[in-house]
């Protein structure tokens, strides 16, 4: 019998660890040391990556009025990826290699990233029309073709 689809989740370890990062952001208060180590300990150096990623702002969360959202990510090297938070994928290659087709992690940076800027409160936001995300998707795919 095949389990009911629901939302992707990551282990719980790293829920936690991203929830008590955004609820010490919440009290105005500063994350960790621990926090950051733990960071670095389940991610390895994509951590200091997606932080980086983070505070420079590199995140921008694109909704559109009929409620779809996808993050867009200015990655290190000047080139923009899709995210979708809501199942976990990143448009990079990294992800397709790492993730997807090895295992090696649980996440790129990029998709670390997202979740960091939300947690730390520095994503940015643009609306657009359903058409205008229709067609940033279309031009993703051509380009990943």
């Amino acid at each position: 019998m095949a389990a009911a689809a629901g939302p992707a989740t990551l282990p719980a370890v790293v829920e936690e660890l991203l929830s008590e990062m955004a609820a010490a952001v919440r009290d105005g208060a500063p994350i960790s040391d621990e926090h950051l180590l733990s960071l670095k300990f389940v991610f390895g150096s994509s951590a200091i990556q997606a932080l980086d990623l983070a505070d420079r702002q590199s995140i921008t969360l694109i909704s559109s009025p009929s409620g779809r959202c996808i993050y867009q990510v200015l990655g290190s090297s000047g080139k923009t990826y899709m995210c979708l938070a809501s199942c976990h994928y990143c448009s990079c290659p990294a992800f397709a290699f790492s993730v997807l087709q090895t295992g090696d992690n649980l996440l790129c940076k990029h998709l670390l990233a997202v979740y960091l800027s939300q947690a730390m409160r520095t994503c940015q936001q643009l609306s657009v029309s359903d058409k205008q995300l229709t067609d940033m998707l279309l031009i993703e795919r051509t380009q990943e073709a």
